[in-house]
């Protein structure tokens, strides 16, 4: 088993772009956004999972380390896309929790699987492990006070996208 990556990861890189370009969209009209937030984030939520499905295999190939947790993280995201496209109005009133929890899923599996990026690479292993913990610590917040949440949405969604998209040009240089 080598650490050693060959190339440069294109999907990686694309899906890196399109979350930080989601991210400067959200920042535009925080206000008049929502319904926009529940579309853009139920399509990148079904995306962002069919990724997670395929990371686990790259996971696995390049650290001999078979996880299952991107496969719950994975579907987890395709039904709550889903839900979310398929029901607008209700999204709008369900995105904060949704987010919320949302959140804390995520950077709770990323800070209980992270020791598989410790192989790969120290730096972006400490990377995830800040971003998650942020995470963790916004999702919290959202959870705790969702009326907040639902007036800096926009914001919020923003941050996420950017960091996921950095995170995700960081991966495809690596």
């Amino acid at each position: 088993m080598s650490n050693e990556r060959n190339g440069f990861d294109w999907s990686s890189f694309l899906l890196g772009i399109l979350f930080i370009f989601a991210s400067l969209a959200s920042f535009q009209d925080p206000a008049g956004n929502l319904v926009a937030i529940v579309v853009v984030f139920g399509m990148f939520a079904i995306v962002k999972g069919i990724f997670e499905l395929f990371l686990r295999k790259k996971v696995r190939e390049f650290t001999g380390f078979s996880a299952t947790m991107p496969i719950v993280v994975g579907i987890f995201d395709i039904i709550v896309g889903i839900f979310l496209l398929f029901n607008i109005s209700a999204g709008v009133v369900a995105l904060p929790f949704v987010f919320a929890i949302w959140f804390l899923v995520d950077s709770l599996v990323g800070l209980f699987s992270s020791t598989a990026l410790k192989s790969i690479s120290t730096g972006y292993y400490w990377f995830s492990i800040i971003i998650d913990i942020l995470g963790v610590i916004v999702g919290f917040m959202l959870l705790v006070n969702p009326v907040s949440s639902a007036l800096t949405l926009s914001f919020l969604v923003g941050f996420y996208f950017m960091m996921f998209g950095i995170t995700e040009i960081i991966y495809a240089f690596r």
